[in-house]
């Protein structure tokens, strides 16, 4: 019997599934996408229906050279890349290139794609005894993803040359990235913070120790909400209450459940990943793709741990939640699975083919894992096995007690939260609900209407308000989900790209535009206001779905974006044609002509230059005034380069010192 050849994108998946499909079958992989766009050109042929000319990839030749040494022999060949846009038209252009190089005379070559959301013995098999077609409307969606990103970035970029450096780039996602990063340093500049003052009484029982206190909050007068601008005003009240008799009020009780959080998407995934582990998006992404592809687990040899890692769907398969339930009830008991399974809803465009992030067996506990997996592979694949787990218990139950305090025409309010049954937390609790509760008290007296309390302490605290806070990998994953910006396999990348461009820089965790990031946001915004448009790229974003669900045709689609587009563009050769490039003032003056110096842009990054070049060409490059750590008397150079931003000696070649960050304690200007 011949063989059939399997073709996949990694050699860790090649290794899970091989083991899986026994003798008759010859497992290899692609390393991803065999053939792209030509990186010297544009590619598309706009006048011939946005026709692609795909050329393989310099680093994908010997690749492919051993794919089709492989599929020679083989009458029957299995696709078999990721369950996605990407996987499908990796898939069609393999097939595609090992049907050309058939010769006449031989047995037609079968393709069957197969898909699978789990790298597990059983998903595998399935997959295998069900095979199907290559899904076109998938291919085109992703074919009109990439065409378009090629025509915005390949059509803006050369004015970006022009008008600042070249080397830069702009893309229909990236920017618009860059621009939510941008307008909220901006709205931090213009933010005022403004005063306000609040009063909290440290009160007791008649007859109870002052061990026994709890606080209560200034609420009301005269049944409007207190509101203290000025430091006078709050002593003014503080010393009216020190005057009043305190008097317990009305008082609330209730129950309140609060239920478990679905499984992971991606970009919930990613979020939870920057809160808990401070893992960026591209770390993430990077961990979780080995946990889906396989990890040797000692003699089970090489399991794939997770489901596939790129997902918008909330979907759970009966027979993870069958596992999860036995899990449940033997480790916890009945009272915490609830009678009917948890089932959540995707949003509207989720692709619910897939499935949520989970683990391929709920029954296989992180702790029995540690032996196998590196350091960051077992936190990710406890944070996942544990957000799954929990999504299927029993809701927790807290007992919440509210009670308002008279001080003549003042309210206060005392609240108190206790748990009774704390259901899925005893798994996992997500980092907003620790936020939320924070300060809340977790103890109150048991107090009766009527009752007089004893008044220990009144105390103002000044406060001011706060600008909005800087963008994180965790908060723009969640903007630009929401703004519906985007999809599950694009998050990451874009960050990567933004921030190795030096748009954007990652300080302390968050995100801060630099002067490159902002003047380009700003020169897109005055000539292509669209393409930074929300609105639009949302609207974008629908209609590759509709490709990809068979609502649209992609060449339409191509179509009506591209018209309007390119008119944009030649207008805007118009308006720069006489226009100088970008720069920065400076208020160093040229020490060859006494002009004044501007910072300019080159491929290396910014430098000094005269602002009567070319009639003078003076330029020197930005020291830091940061000293070189190796003694050699150089001071630290800011440079780009095509893996982002880093400091080097300028004494170089001589000193070789490179360092991503100045060394602690020196302020990165950007």
């Amino acid at each position: 019997m011949s063989k059939s050849l399997v073709i996949v994108e990694s050699p860790a998946k090649a290794k899970t599934i091989n083991k899986f499909l026994g003798e008759n079958y010859v497992v290899t992989s692609s390393m991803g996408h065999i053939v792209d766009l030509p990186k010297s050109k544009l590619g598309v042929d706009v006048e011939d229906n946005f026709r692609p000319e795909y050329v393989v990839m310099a680093d994908r030749k010997k690749n492919l050279a051993l794919l089709k040494k492989e599929a020679k022999d083989k009458h029957a060949i299995y696709l078999a890349a990721d369950p996605d846009r990407e996987g499908e038209a990796i898939c069609w252009h393999i097939k595609n290139i090992l049907s050309e190089t058939e010769k006449e005379g031989h047995e037609a070559k079968k393709f069957y794609r197969v898909k699978f959301d789990e790298i597990t013995k059983e998903a595998v098999i399935n997959a295998f005894k069900h095979p199907r077609d290559i899904d076109m409307h998938l291919v085109n969606a992703q074919q009109a993803r990439r065409i378009l990103d090629r025509i915005v970035g390949y059509t803006l970029s050369p004015l970006l040359w022009k008008k600042v450096s070249r080397g830069l780039s702009a893309g229909r996602v990236q920017s618009v990235a860059v621009k939510l990063i941008v307008e909220r340093e901006e709205e931090i500049k213009k933010f005022k913070p403004e005063e306000y003052w609040d009063i909290t009484a440290e009160l007791k029982r008649k007859g109870d120790s002052p061990k026994e206190k709890f606080a209560a909050k200034l609420d009301r007068y005269k049944d409007k909400k207190v509101e203290i601008k000025r430091k006078e005003e709050a002593e003014h009240i503080c010393s009216a209450l020190r005057e009043e008799a305190f008097i317990v009020g009305d008082i609330k009780e209730s129950k309140k459940k609060k239920n478990p959080y679905p499984p992971f998407t991606t970009s919930k995934l990613q979020q939870e990943a920057f809160n808990k582990l401070r893992f960026s998006g591209a770390k993430t992404m990077h961990v979780a793709q080995g946990l889906y592809e396989g990890v040797e687990i000692g003699k089970e040899g090489s399991v794939g741990l997770i489901t596939y890692m790129r997902t918008d769907s909330v979907r759970v398969s009966k027979e993870a939640q069958s596992d999860a339930r036995r899990y449940i009830l033997e480790k916890f008991g009945k009272k915490y699975y609830p009678e009917t399974p948890n089932v959540y809803k995707s949003r509207k465009s989720a692709q619910e083919a897939h499935e949520a992030i989970r683990p391929t067996l709920p029954l296989r506990e992180p702790d029995s894992l540690k032996d196998y997996l590196t350091a960051d592979q077992l936190k990710l694949y406890t944070l996942i096995w544990n957000r799954f787990i929990a999504s299927q218990m029993a809701a927790a139950v807290y007992s919440q007690t509210s009670v308002d305090i008279l001080a003549g025409d003042y309210v206060f309010k005392a609240a108190s939260t206790k748990i009774i049954f704390d259901g899925y937390t005893v798994v996992y609790e997500a980092e907003q609900e620790k936020e939320t509760e924070e300060g809340v008290s977790r103890s109150l007296a048991e107090l009766s209407i009527d009752e007089p309390l004893d008044l220990l302490d009144i105390i103002p605290a000044q406060h001011f308000t706060k600008p909005p806070p800087r963008y994180s990998d965790a908060s723009l994953v969640k903007a630009l989900e929401e703004l519906g910006i985007g999809r599950p396999s694009t998050y990451a990348p874009i960050i990567q790209t933004i921030t190795a461009r030096d748009y954007v820089r990652r300080e302390s965790g968050y995100f801060h535009p630099t002067e490159l990031g902002i003047m380009i946001t700003t020169l897109l915004m005055r000539h292509f206001p669209k393409i930074l448009d929300v609105e639009f790229t949302a609207r974008m974003e629908d209609e590759l779905d509709g490709i990809e669900e068979g609502e649209a045709d992609w060449i339409t689609v191509l179509k009506s974006f591209y018209s309007p587009f390119i008119h944009s563009v030649e207008q805007a050769k118009l308006e720069m044609k006489d226009v100088k490039k970008e720069v920065v003032s400076t208020n160093e003056v040229c020490s060859i002509c006494g002009k004044p110096m501007v910072i300019k842009w080159g491929r290396r990054g910014k430098f000094l230059s005269c602002s009567d070049y070319p009639t003078c060409k003076n330029a020197k490059s930005i020291t830091s005034g940061v000293k070189c750590p190796t003694g050699c008397g150089g001071e630290l150079i800011q440079r780009r380069s095509k893996r982002g931003s880093f400091y080097g000696c300028s004494n170089y070649p001589n000193c070789k010192f490179i360092s991503k960050k100045l060394p602690e304690g020196h302020e990165d200007k950007g």
